[in-house]
């Protein structure tokens, strides 16, 4: 008899962002001639820039001819792609690595997902709160997360985010053997210091921990002093793996690439004590579960560094973050607090007078037609937030805070 992966059973019955479309169709059914904006999940709006289209029909015409004809590639990715982020992404800030140690994905959000296949599932391991649901979901089917009380798993150490201490975490005052880090984050918008960063690549140094650091949001950070990478700090690559998309940064999300660094220097222990590199088992992992993304989507990707690429994108991020800026210059003027918003497409606002997340977001809904995000939906610290995004277009933003201006007043 098959047996189940009853941890499987122990996640809630829908993933955050299916419950918000579940709510939002069934406003739709009920009142169909409502126009409804949303400024909840987080897909972008605006078209793939020239330099990536023109790389995309470039790259079909050569899967067209028998001479230029591109079968399964490396898993790990083509080097072409490689050598342009080693050069655009990491040398210019003054960081050395190796071509190696890059790992080319089809988005963020698998490897996130995946990369806790390497470490055994006893690990303990410690999360900012709020947090992108996909750290805990995916640690909750490996059965490291424990059992669920009140929106609490037994076996994560939370460590709270909020207004009170500036959305800055603490750091544990135990040892903690893998943590989640998210900056510029997903859902607050806010960002960490180098000095604040520094703080966490020492404590994982002191306690032999690992870092899982999502990046994926470096490109909008507009403060020079704001650190794009964990390895602008000194020993980040004994302790660190970090991740790469190009879904926000450049549109990618219906396109699928990003990559994650593993440092060779990065090692984990068994448990007589032997330190085993986790580049080594990462590129196992992905020869035997991954067959590389596609050539097409590398080559697109790729064209994002083109100086043309640049420019192009630069405009398109440069566009939503003067949502961004509109969002918060509106809802604060109309007495909300909102937080982010200046180094990411993403805004937390506390709720009026203490009201539920969910419930909140149901009177956005119904009474201006407005998707938000429970900020609940990231964890118990986001109760009394919800979370809104840059990434509708500059016309579906400005009506959706003339109506939220016109149902708060």
């Amino acid at each position: 008899m098959a047996l189940v992966n009853e941890h499987f059973l122990k996640l809630p019955n829908n993933y955050l962002f299916a419950d918000i479309a579940k709510k939002v169709n069934a406003f739709r059914t009920t009142h169909p001639k409502a126009d409804v904006i949303s400024l909840g999940i987080g897909d972008v709006t605006q078209p793939l820039c020239p330099a990536v289209i023109e790389a995309m029909h470039r790259a079909t015409d050569e899967m067209a001819q028998q001479g230029s004809f591109r079968g399964y590639g490396p898993e790990q990715g083509y080097d072409f792609l490689r050598e342009a982020i080693l050069k655009n992404d990491f040398l210019p800030r003054g960081i050395h690595l190796d071509i190696s140690e890059i790992f080319i994905n089809d988005g963020a959000k698998s490897d996130t997902g995946n990369i806790q296949e390497l470490v055994r599932w006893d690990n303990s391991i410690g999360v900012t709160d709020p947090i992108y649901p996909v750290y805990i979901d995916s640690n909750v089917m490996i059965g490291r997360a424990g059992t669920v009380e009140d929106g609490r798993w037994s076996n994560v150490i939370y460590m709270p985010c909020t207004a009170e201490n500036h959305f800055t975490p603490q750091i544990p005052d135990r040892r903690v053997d893998i943590i989640y880090l998210c900056y510029p984050n997903n859902p607050t918008g806010t960002v960490i210091s180098k000095d604040e960063l520094r703080k966490w690549v020492n404590y994982a140094l002191r306690n032999d921990a690992l870092i899982f650091y999502d990046a994926a949001y470096q490109a909008y950070i507009q403060d020079d002093a704001i650190p794009h990478s964990i390895y602008e700090i000194r020993g980040a690559r004994k302790c660190a793996i970090e991740f790469h998309s190009y879904s926000k940064t450049a549109g990618f999300t219906g396109i699928r690439c990003g990559y994650t660094i593993v440092p060779k220097e990065l090692t984990a222990s068994t448990l007589t004590g032997e330190r085993i590199p986790l580049n080594q088992l990462w590129y196992r992992r992905q020869c035997t579960k991954f067959n590389g993304t596609s050539y097409i989507s590398q080559r697109a990707a790729e064209a994002t560094y083109t100086p043309e690429g640049k420019q192009q994108i630069r405009a398109t991020i440069d566009y939503y973050m003067r949502n961004a800026h509109h969002i918060k210059q509106t809802l604060t003027a109309l007495g909300l607090e909102v937080y982010g918003g200046d180094n990411a497409p993403y805004l937390w606002v506390r709720t009026p007078r203490g009201e539920g997340s969910w419930r909140f977001f149901e009177q956005m809904l119904y009474d201006a037609h407005v998707v938000s995000t429970p900020g609940v939906g990231f964890g118990p610290s986001g109760e009394g937030y919800v979370r809104l995004t840059a990434f509708a277009s500059q016309e579906q933003t400005d009506e959706a805070l003339h109506r939220i201006e016109r149902w708060l007043k």
